[in-house]
């Protein structure tokens, strides 16, 4: 069966909702954005400040197109473990914390009527868990620890980061993978780091923390909708269906 589905790619891009002041998020802490000097600021004609905007998404939409193949092999490979009984975890920190819970409500909820719900959790919404975790044996464990007592070998562990070097995400990817889940990694940067972690690994092609976020959302978008497309195949996962 061939997992190239798809074979037209729409290029989307979007307005930017994020605060554009320096210290913008990155994977772990704070990262530096550049901005324009002040003077420049007022002299830019504003409809040109604004087509400067959208070309920073230019690149990264267009790349994440050519893309297609990994991410209909990583839905493939997700359906089927959600075929099998599997559950989807997912995790990530700082502005990708609440990404995790928004994929989790994804599944579970669909907002499309007729679509069926999927398990899915995020390790993010248990702050007592977490912030336990983090003063007792450091941020770095923060999805590890969770995922070696509450994951099955069966399920998903989805982890999202806007840098490729989240220590608590690489960190959980790693023990996903090492207890048998299924890893699929959506990172920033070159993802260099996440390729060492993770068996599907999705990349943003930017170094701005905020396009990257923008790049994130359509792509767990689009994960979820090529979920439900091979649901929708009869045949394609194998026999005994998990209703």
């Amino acid at each position: 069966m061939s997992l190239r589905l798809l074979d037209c790619y729409t290029h989307v891009s979007y307005g930017g909702c994020h605060d554009r002041s320096p210290g913008t998020n990155a994977p772990d802490g704070p990262r530096a954005v550049s901005q324009p000097a002040p003077g420049n600021r007022a002299q830019a004609d504003p409809g040109a400040a604004a087509r400067r905007r959208f070309g920073l998404r230019d690149e990264p939409a267009d790349a994440l197109g050519r893309q297609a193949d990994a991410v209909a092999a990583a839905c493939h490979a997700m359906a089927v473990r959600f075929h099998q009984g599997g559950r989807l975890v997912v995790f990530g920190t700082g502005g990708a914390s609440a990404d995790a819970q928004h994929v989790a409500v994804e599944f579970v909820h669909p907002v499309i009527v007729g679509k069926r719900a999927l398990p899915a959790f995020a390790l993010t919404a248990d702050v007592a868990t977490v912030t336990g975790i983090a003063e007792r044996d450091g941020i770095a464990a923060i999805f590890a620890h969770q995922l070696r007592y509450l994951a099955n070998p069966a399920d998903i562990a989805l982890g999202i980061s806007a840098g490729a070097e989240s220590p608590s995400v690489l960190a959980g990817l790693e023990t996903a993978r090492e207890l048998g889940l299924l890893t699929v990694a959506l990172v920033g940067g070159d993802g260099s780091a996440a390729s060492k972690a993770a068996e599907h690994v999705l990349v943003a092609h930017s170094d701005d923390p905020r396009v990257v976020k923008e790049m994130h959302v359509t792509l767990y978008h689009v994960l979820w909708e090529l979920v439900h497309v091979f649901f929708e195949q009869p045949g394609v996962l194998g026999p005994g269906v998990v209703t």
